[in-house]
């Protein structure tokens, strides 16, 4: 099953979207808005499946599906946790700057939680106050998950996976370091993300989906360029239901929260630091990396970050080439307020 949120009003219109992504169907009879599909997911979901069912046959009224008409899936959330599930992205950016990665990280999952309640539309501009800030993205998977109990155990959480995203996890480079130097996280230097225009039920994935990873690549293109096509699957330290219960370990989490994998990052096939897809490797899904790389190997990073008039595509598709949640595609902007 493919849901979507077309932008009306703040919660968005939820509609259930055709697997090919090209047309799509009210679902206001049975319930408004993913949120409160979330809220009521054993009552309502298995009459969403209906509907998608009935969508793919035909018996039901369709319209053509606009990636553009979309909301983010859940437009506003109670909760956005991002995780660093990929620890060789982790272990490369500390070793750029010469500092040690503890051994921790690689059994205990790094998190941070971010801002939920002004997520971006998989179209929406990256608006940034100025260039200096070091606009930035970050392809990712992530779940949206039902209620989960506090200490949940790992089969919980793996049972608690309701939806599937894609996820631009936008960062100002040039103000995390001295936001985290004060030993409190991030902010300013997170602003809003921005999701995929359709998120899916973990079956539409087949055998892309073990349970807890989504084997296959993560696309990035930068001006039209590839520039990231890492397995998600490959290099994943902690997965997803790790992931869940590390967030849960010390309270519950409600329906409707959306847990990140963190950038998407594979070694290359040497075991070392990953290559270019200009010089054969999978890539990168932030531009931070290979900034980093660039570092380890010639003493200084070359590759800018993004300005304004740059645009990020991040996609996935099947083996078949079908996109399977639709692209996010951005375009760095300047902010302008006009109220």
């Amino acid at each position: 099953m493919k849901l979507s949120s077309l932008k009306q009003g703040r919660d968005g219109r939820l509609v259930v979207v055709s697997r090919d992504l090209t047309r799509a169907t009210d679902a206001f009879f049975i319930v408004p808005t993913l949120q409160q599909a979330l809220d009521h997911w054993e009552l309502v979901a298995p009459r969403l499946h209906d509907l998608a069912d009935q969508l793919e046959h035909g018996s039901v009224p369709s319209f053509r599906f606009h990636e553009h008409d979309c909301a983010s899936p859940l437009p506003r959330a109670h909760q956005w946790a991002d995780g660093s599930a990929y620890v060789n992205h982790v272990e490369l950016v500390r070793k750029a700057r010469g500092a040690e990665m503890p051994a921790s990280f690689w059994t205990d999952p790094l998190m941070y939680q971010g801002g939920s309640d002004s997520f971006l539309s998989p179209r929406e501009p990256i608006l940034a106050l100025d260039e200096a800030h070091g606009v930035d993205f970050e392809a990712e998977v992530a779940v949206i998950t039902g209620d989960v109990p506090m200490a949940a155990s790992r089969q919980e959480a793996a049972s608690a996976i309701r939806l599937i995203v894609l996820v631009n996890d936008v960062s100002l480079r040039n103000l995390i370091p001295d936001e985290l130097a004060k030993g409190f996280g991030f902010f300013q230097s997170k602003p809003s993300s921005a999701f995929s225009p359709v998120a899916i039920t973990p079956d539409e994935l087949g055998e892309a989906w073990d349970g807890g990873k989504v084997h296959l690549p993560l696309l990035s293109s930068l001006n039209g360029q590839p520039f990231g096509k890492p397995n998600a699957g490959a290099d994943m330290t902690f997965d997803f239901p790790t992931l869940i219960a590390h967030a849960a370990k010390t309270r519950p989490l409600c329906a409707g929260t959306i847990i990140g994998s963190g950038t998407v990052s594979n070694k290359g096939l040497d075991g070392g630091p990953g290559k270019a897809v200009a010089e054969g490797g999978f890539g990168y899904s932030c531009i931070a990396e290979q900034r980093t790389i660039e570092t380890i190997q010639h003493g200084a990073p070359k590759t800018p970050f993004m300005v304004f008039g740059d645009t990020i595509r991040i996609e996935m598709k099947d083996k078949a080439g079908h996109s399977i949640f639709g692209a996010i595609e951005q375009e760095a902007a300047a902010y302008q307020r006009t109220t």
